[in-house]
């Protein structure tokens, strides 16, 4: 069975797949991550930067003895993936950039990356959770997965809050999305407020192999709002 590999973006962690994903379970061995600083990890020292996440990966997908896999990217984990398709060529078959960009800065967030490090500072962790946790979704606190997101978002204190927000700030790929030689699906829902269309269009222009697919009526996290059809979307360009 082929092997799928997840990384989940800033403030996320590998609970974030759990009871969303379960239909590509039976076709794929699922190996999620949680990165030093989030999720289960949120006791290890956080890295800070993307390239410094990527050799991380890398690292522990030898360590668990993956020899190929596909892999799929969510916001933050997306530029990660980035990085980890160009390093890691020849044992990946197939990229997801799920919900993601090119450019770290994030042009056209929700808010700036210099407003979420002050607001993080001021209201705290705790507080830095569900507000950003809220963006992720069009209902925002009001919907289903709200909750479950928050409490993992949650578990990243400042220092990991910070060095995720320095480690994007400082990073940009799109001087290396020509050299991305994998099949790519780069997949986005309409309503995104971290990642605006000009950033998906440059996934989808700059990688030479790329299909796109955009989810109606979905922010930042597809997989919670509409799970059945982000399970279609990817087990099918995974199947081609």
């Amino acid at each position: 069975m082929n092997a799928l590999v997840l990384i989940h973006g800033f403030m996320g962690g590998g609970a974030q797949w759990e009871g969303y994903i379960d239909g590509l379970a039976g076709q794929f061995d699922l190996i999620t991550t949680d990165l030093p600083g989030f999720g289960a990890r949120s006791h290890l020292s956080p890295i800070d930067s993307i390239d410094g996440y990527a050799d991380w990966v890398i690292d522990n997908l030898r360590k668990a003895g993956v020899v190929r896999y596909h892999l799929l990217g969510h916001s933050m984990g997306g530029m990660i993936a980035q990085e980890v398709a160009l390093k890691d060529n020849d044992r990946i078959d197939r990229l997801v950039l799920y919900a993601t960009g090119a450019i770290g800065v994030l042009p056209g967030r929700f808010e700036t990356i210099e407003e979420s490090k002050r607001r993080a500072q001021e209201e705290g962790s705790a507080a830095t959770a569900r507000r950003i946790a809220a963006t992720w979704f069009v209902k925002r606190e009001a919907a289903e997965g709200f909750e479950r997101c928050a409490t993992i978002a949650a578990q990243s204190k400042l220092p990991a809050i910070n060095a995720g927000l320095d480690a994007m700030q400082s990073w940009s790929g799109k001087q290396n999305l020509s050299q991305i030689e994998k099949e790519t699906l780069v997949l986005w829902g309409d309503r995104d407020r971290t990642y605006p269309w000009t950033q998906i269009q440059k996934l989808w222009t700059d990688i030479p192999n790329s299909s796109l697919a955009v989810v109606p009526d979905c922010a930042h996290a597809v997989h919670a709002e509409k799970p059945e059809l982000f399970g279609r979307l990817i087990a099918d360009f995974l199947a081609r």
